[in-house]
């Protein structure tokens, strides 16, 4: 496995503009949208019983995920290609200790497999090409130990770290999972009683309005959806062939096949990673980001886009965001014009950033566009927005045809 990895082989003059536009390092702003980053951590809790397996008799298991991938474009070859610079995934266990120590000899045994040298350190470390592994086993993790938390009786933990060589991940960046996990579960909202409406026609009665988006406007410009990440993390495993029936948590060590697979055949899991990024870097803003936009400059749109998506499509469609998503549970600041009289959230099924709360506590009346469903692999599930409350309206519509009817009902040009 060699690095820079590629992403794209060969960039377009424009797909190369859109790049130092939207996603080098000085085009963020504090924000770094070359890095790709996420977070799951997992446990065995009352609260989740129906998707962790927790019982009286069966509790304990945890399960943490952290990956970092930047990306770069790389201008060795006669085109410019999109490449993978630097990877970091961290993966660890913590389960009964005969589990894991079963699970340290398959990490062993997967190693062997993918051709993994020893590079002779005191530390359990391998190499394979410009990628080093280590492994680390605990009694008590140090993390517990930091957070003074117990340890299940005869459990222990092991950690697998994968990364380029030479990466260097600040304490700070490799403490947020586990200051996430500090931080507890989240407690889901109480939904309320909604009105319902069948256009956003309500909505001119409230102008001008700020918008707050999720998944929902990227999944119809053709981004996966997060449940794509999911399965390539192996986050969750399916409770058998029926969607209705939820997801179970991916906790057993024997059970999770993430590292395998990257030790085993890493070039093609590598690929399968950087895929989300490929998808979304080669989408293009819609008709309904262009909606957006033009409601903007007529002034029916107030400020920055409140966006959990790092896709940069409201940037890109030439829209400010205000950047909501965080794995800490701090919120971030958020922008509501003095004007503002509305707040529009899109393709958002939580209020985990507070925006909606804020959002009536300075008066302003919150509209939802949202199918309150999602459809995977041609199966519908019903997905109703967790935190809707009286005196909210819900417009059940994907939402570029309900924003393109708004721009008629307010005789704007798209």
């Amino acid at each position: 496995m060699f690095l820079p990895h590629p992403v794209i082989d060969s960039l377009t003059p424009d797909q190369v503009r859109v790049w130092n536009a939207h996603f080098a390092p000085e085009a963020g702003g504090q924000r770094r949208p070359a890095i790709e980053e996420g977070i799951w951590r997992r446990t065995q809790d009352p609260a989740n019983a129906e998707q962790s397996g927790w019982r009286e008799d069966e509790s304990g298991r945890r399960r943490v995920v952290h990956y970092r991938l930047h990306y770069g474009l790389d201008r060795t070859q006669p085109m410019e290609r999109l490449v993978l610079e630097e990877l970091y995934l961290y993966v660890s266990w913590l389960a009964p200790a005969d589990e894991i120590a079963g699970h340290r000899r398959e990490v062993e045994k997967w190693l062997t497999d993918g051709r993994w040298k020893p590079t002779g350190d005191e530390d359990d470390s391998w190499r394979r090409g410009d990628l080093r592994t280590t492994m680390a086993g605990y009694n008590v993790h140090p993390q517990d130990e930091r957070a003074d938390r117990d340890t299940p009786q005869g459990f222990a933990s092991l950690d697998v770290t994968i990364r380029s060589e030479d990466y260097t991940i600040a304490r700070a960046v490799r403490n947020v999972p586990w200051d996430v996990l500090a931080g507890g579960m989240r407690v889901k909202e109480q939904r309320g009683h909604p009105a319902y409406a069948d256009d956003l026609s309500g909505l001119l009665d409230h102008l001008p309005f700020v918008v707050e988006a999720g998944c929902g406007m990227s999944i119809e410009a053709g981004v996966p959806p997060l449940h794509w990440l999911h399965e390539v993390y192996r986050v969750t495993a399916r409770a058998g062939n029926d969607l209705t029936q939820g997801y179970a948590f991916t906790l057993a060590p024997a059970a999770d096949t993430l590292v395998q697979e990257v030790l085993a055949d890493t070039v093609r899991k590598v690929d399968d990673m950087v895929s989300m990024f490929r998808a979304l870097f080669v989408t293009e803003p819609t008709s309904g980001h262009r909606a957006l936009k033009a409601l903007h400059d007529a002034g029916h749109m107030s400020g920055p886009v409140a966006s959990h998506n790092f896709d940069r499509l409201f940037a890109r469609a030439g829209l400010r965001e205000a950047f909501m998503r965080r794995y800490d549970q701090r919120t971030p600041h958020m922008e509501f014009p003095r004007e503002a009289k509305a707040l529009l959230v899109i393709g958002l099924h939580a209020d985990r950033r507070k925006v909606q709360g804020r959002a009536r506590e300075r008066g302003l009346k919150v509209f939802y566009l949202d199918t309150e469903g999602v459809t995977e692999h041609g199966v519908h599930k019903e997905y109703l927005i967790e935190g809707a409350r009286e005196g909210d309206v819900v417009v059940r519509s994907e939402a570029t045809p309900a924003l393109l009817h708004l721009t008629k009902l307010l005789n704007v040009n798209v």
